[in-house]
C-alpha cells in the first residue's frame, strides 16, 4: 500500500502545481486542495480559513460541513484579534483550540481534527483543518503530508492576493486614463499606439478603435508646424538622454469632423527600463483653447486700454501746455472751450477707470446690489434730460405706459446700464431719434433702446456682451474700451434680468433687457 500511496501523494502534488499556474479562481484551486486532503487523511470533511484586511478570518471553502456549524463558527472567528504577523502568534493557536472544541461539543466526542497554517513569505495568510470520525490521533506522518498540501494552498492564497493587488491596481489605472480630462497616449519605442484614453478620442472626434494599433504619425497631425521639436525631431536628435527627459510641443492638431484645428500642449515623458532602454513613451495632450482665448484677451486688453488711456492723456495734456504758455495771451472763450475740453476727457479717463474696477469686481465675486424702490419711468427721465445735453444731432424720447410699477432694484447700477445704452445710441448712430420704451408683462418689465443707426450686424450679435468686444467696424471709426455692454450684461443678470439685442427692430439697433417685478 505504501507504494501506491506515495504515488498518488506525488500525482497529487504535481495535479496541484498545475494548477497553480492555469487556475485563477482561488475558491476552486482551494476547494480542489481541501478535497486532496481530506481523501489523503481519509477524513469526512475540511474547511480552509483565510485572513485578508479588513475581513480578518473567515471560512473561504469548506467541504462536507453543515451550513449550521458555519454559521456558528462564523462569530467565534470574529473574535479572533489580528494583532501579528508572527507565524507562531497566538492566533494560530486560538483558532485551532476554538476548532477543536467546537468539534468536540458538535460530534459530542467523536469528530478529532488537525490544522495546519498556510504561511507565505513568513506571514500567516490562513489555516487548513481536516476532520475525521475516529478518535485515533493524527500522526506525524499525518501532519507532513497535510503540510505539503498546505504548502500548495499557501502559495495559491498569495498568487491570488498579488493577482488581485494587480487587478486593482489596473482598475485604478484604468479609471486614471478613462476619467482624465487630458487625452493620453502610451506609444510604444516604434511608435505603435498602444494604448488612448475616451479624451483623446472626443478631442481628435477618432473614435479610440480607430487610434489604438496605429501609429502617432497617423494621429498626431499638424495644421501647422508646431512650437518646438516634434517628437520625430527628438528622437532624431537623441532625445530622451535621461529618464526625466520631457519634450514639450505646442500648435493646432487636424481633427476628423472638423476644420478648425485643436490648440493643444503635448508632453511626452520617457518610460525607460533599468538598462536605460525605451519601453514606452507617455503623451499627454492638453486642450489649451482656454489659455489662448486668455492670451488673446490679454492681448486685446493691453491695446485697447493703452489706446484709451494714450488719447485723453495726449489731449489733457496738449491743451494744459498750450494754456500754460507765457508768450500769448489767451481769450476768455478759449480758455473755457480748453477747460471744456480737459474736462471731458478726465470724465473719459474717470468711466474708463471705473468700468475697469467693475470689470475686476466682477471676475472677483460679481456684482453687490443695494437694492431698493426705483420708479423706472423717473430714473430714465432724468438720465434723458442729463444725455440731451451732450448731443445736438439726435432727439432721446421715451415712452412708459401710465401706472408703470415700481421694481426692487439698485438704482445706481440700472442708471448705470440705461446711461450705456442710450450713450451707445449716440454713439454710434450719426443722427436721428434714440427711442426709449417700456413695456410690462406678467412677472417682469422690459426697457428698450433703438435708435436710427447702420444696426448690429449679424455675426457681431453673438458677442457684443463679451469683454472687450468691439464690433470691427466700428471699432476703427469710435472709440471705446468694449466694457459697456459686458459691464451692463452682469448688472441684469445680477437683478435676475436678461437682457438681448432685438435683431428684428428694422433700421438701426435696438437693444432691451428685462427686470423682474416685485409681487402684488
Amino acid at each position: 500500500m505504501l507504494p501506491d500511496f506515495r504515488v498518488r501523494q506525488r500525482d497529487y502534488l504535481l495535479e496541484l502545481a498545475r494548477a497553480l499556474t492555469q487556475e485563477l479562481n482561488l475558491d476552486k484551486l482551494l476547494e480542489r486542495v481541501l478535497s486532496i486532503s481530506i481523501e489523503m487523511l481519509a477524513g469526512q470533511a475540511g474547511l480552509i480559513i483565510l485572513r485578508t484586511d479588513p475581513e480578518g478570518w473567515h471560512v473561504q471553502v469548506s467541504l462536507g460541513l453543515p451550513a449550521g456549524f458555519l454559521h456558528f463558527l462564523k462569530p467565534l472567528l470574529n473574535q479572533v484579534s489580528l494583532e501579528t504577523d508572527n507565524p507562531e502568534g497566538f492566533e494560530l493557536n486560538e483558532i485551532n483550540h476554538i476548532l477543536q472544541e467546537v468539534t468536540r461539543i458538535a460530534s459530542f466526542g467523536l469528530l478529532t481534527g488537525v490544522g495546519l497554517p498556510l504561511v507565505a513569505r513568513e506571514k500567516i495568510v490562513g489555516m487548513i483543518f481536516i476532520f475525521r470520525n475516529y478518535r485515533a490521533s493524527f500522526s506525524g506522518n499525518d501532519r507532513a503530508l497535510l503540510s505539503s498540501f498546505a504548502n500548495q494552498a499557501a502559495i495559491a492564497v498569495q498568487n491570488a492576493l498579488l493577482y488581485s493587488q494587480i487587478s486593482r491596481e489596473k482598475q485604478r489605472l484604468d479609471a486614471l486614463l478613462d476619467t482624465t480630462a487630458d487625452g493620453i497616449m502610451i506609444l510604444s519605442p516604434d511608435h505603435t499606439i498602444e494604448r488612448c484614453n475616451p479624451a483623446l478620442s472626443r478631442m481628435l472626434e477618432i473614435p479610440i478603435n480607430l487610434i489604438q494599433g496605429y501609429k502617432h504619425e497617423e494621429i498626431i497631425r499638424w495644421a501647422n508646424p508646431p512650437e518646438g521639436l516634434t517628437l520625430e525631431q527628438a528622437e532624431a536628435g537623441g532625445w530622451p538622454l535621461t529618464p526625466h527627459a520631457s519634450l514639450y510641443v505646442e500648435g493646432d492638431l487636424r481633427r476628423a469632423n472638423s476644420e478648425v484645428p485643436l490648440p493643444v500642449g503635448i508632453t511626452y515623458s520617457p518610460l525607460l527600463s533599468q538598462e536605460g532602454q525605451l519601453m514606452n513613451t507617455i503623451a499627454t495632450i492638453r486642450d489649451i483653447t482656454r489659455w489662448r482665448q486668455a492670451d488673446e484677451l490679454k492681448s486685446t486688453f493691453i491695446s485697447i486700454i493703452s489706446h484709451e488711456l494714450k488719447t485723453p492723456v495726449a489731449l489733457i495734456k496738449g491743451y494744459v501746455s498750450t494754456l500754460r504758455r507765457e508768450d500769448a495771451k489767451w481769450d476768455p472763450s478759449i480758455v473755457q472751450d480748453s477747460l471744456a475740453v480737459i474736462e471731458e476727457e478726465a470724465d473719459r479717463l474717470t468711466l474708463l477707470i471705473e468700468n475697469l474696477l467693475d470689470a475686476s469686481q466682477l471676475q472677483a465675486g460679481g456684482v453687490k446690489l443695494k437694492r431698493s424702490d426705483v420708479n423706472l419711468p423717473d430714473l430714465t427721465s432724468r438720465i434723458v434730460k442729463k444725455l440731451q445735453t451732450q448731443t445736438d444731432r439726435h432727439t432721446i424720447t421715451m415712452d412708459f405706459p401710465p401706472n408703470f410699477p415700481i421694481i426692487l432694484a439698485d438704482e445706481n447700477r440700472i442708471q448705470q446700464v440705461i446711461s450705456n445704452l442710450i450713450s451707445n445710441a449716440i454713439k454710434y448712430a450719426p443722427n436721428g431719434n434714440i427711442h426709449i420704451t417700456g413695456q410690462v408683462k406678467p412677472g417682469l418689465v422690459i426697457l428698450c433702446v433703438s435708435d436710427q443707426g447702420p444696426g448690429i450686424a449679424p455675426s457681431d450679435i453673438p458677442h457684443v456682451f463679451d469683454r472687450f468686444y468691439r464690433a470691427p467696424d466700428m471699432a476703427k471709426q469710435k472709440k471705446g474700451a468694449g466694457l459697456g455692454l459686458y459691464l451692463a450684461k452682469a448688472i441684469v443678470e445680477a437683478h435676475n434680468g436678461r437682457i438681448w439685442v432685438d435683431p428684428e427692430s428694422g433700421k438701426g439697433a435696438r437693444i432691451c433687457f428685462s427686470l423682474p417685478r416685485q409681487p402684488e
